[in-house]
């Protein structure tokens, strides 16, 4: 069996305080008290044949709420969760009003074993953060997707 597939987009702007990255937080309740380490880029699962590029776009929409920037996205790779799942990223060069998230939702029985199904948001919240910053934010899976922009853009 194919391993499943993921493709995002990681939102970059640089200003004086140096390059920052846009992560986003995922709602529902298992999430509700992590930090560290539970924020991720915009992502979602491939739909069968669907162009990875355009998944990422497709899901930037959803967990956000508003298309991605127009910018030439560039290519970050991929890397595998330990669940095995395969994720491909692209930087793209924009911005985006944090204070304008409005996410997608999913269903889910909460609390457990209640009958109760309760709507969360997909995406709770949605930060810029520095370079080192997001390192210690974003999932660990993820943060070798920081180092490549690192390497891509020029120095300061």
């Amino acid at each position: 069996m194919a391993s499943k597939r993921s493709a995002g987009l990681l939102l970059f702007r640089r200003g004086a305080a140096g390059t920052e990255v846009l992560l986003v937080h995922p709602g529902g309740p298992f999430w509700s008290r992590k930090d560290e380490g539970a924020w991720f880029l915009p992502k979602g699962e491939l739909g069968e044949g669907e162009d990875p590029l355009q998944a990422a776009r497709r899901e930037f929409r959803e967990e956000l709420g508003s298309d991605p920037p127009t910018g030439e996205p560039v290519p970050l790779g991929t890397v595998k969760n330990k669940g095995g799942k395969v994720i491909e990223a692209w930087a793209i060069e924009g911005t985006f009003a944090v204070d304008s998230l409005k996410s997608n939702l999913f269903s889910l029985e909460w609390p457990p074993r209640t009958g109760q199904i309760r709507e969360f948001p997909e995406v709770d919240r949605a930060q810029f953060f520095s370079l080192t910053t997001a390192a210690t934010k974003l999932h660990a899976a993820e943060v070798p997707f920081l180092a490549r922009l690192a390497e891509l853009l020029p120095p300061v």
